[in-house]
C-alpha cells in the first residue's frame, strides 16, 4: 500500500447536534456538526406519525365501484 495518501483517523471524534447532544465515533473528521440525532428524531423517540394511507390498489376498487354504482343510477 502507498504511504501517506490514507486520511488521519480520529478514534473519539466528537459529534454535535443541534438539539445539544455530543457522543463520540470514529471517522476520519476532529469534529462533526450534524442537525439530527437518535435523540431527537422523531423514529427513535417514538412521536413518530405514521400515517394510514390506502393504497393504490384500494384507491382503485373505491373508485370503480363508485363509478359503477354512479353509472348504474344514471342508467335507470
Amino acid at each position: 500500500m502507498k504511504k501517506d495518501i490514507h486520511p488521519a483517523y480520529y478514534p473519539k471524534s466528537k459529534v454535535t447536534c443541534a438539539c445539544g447532544n455530543a457522543f463520540s465515533v470514529g471517522s476520519t473528521r476532529e469534529s462533526i456538526e450534524t442537525e439530527i440525532c437518535f435523540k431527537c428524531h422523531p423514529f427513535y423517540t417514538g412521536k413518530d406519525r405514521t400515517l394510514d394511507k390506502m393504497g393504490q390498489i384500494q384507491k382503485f376498487k373505491k373508485r370503480l365501484a363508485y363509478r359503477q354504482t354512479g353509472l348504474a343510477a344514471k342508467r335507470k
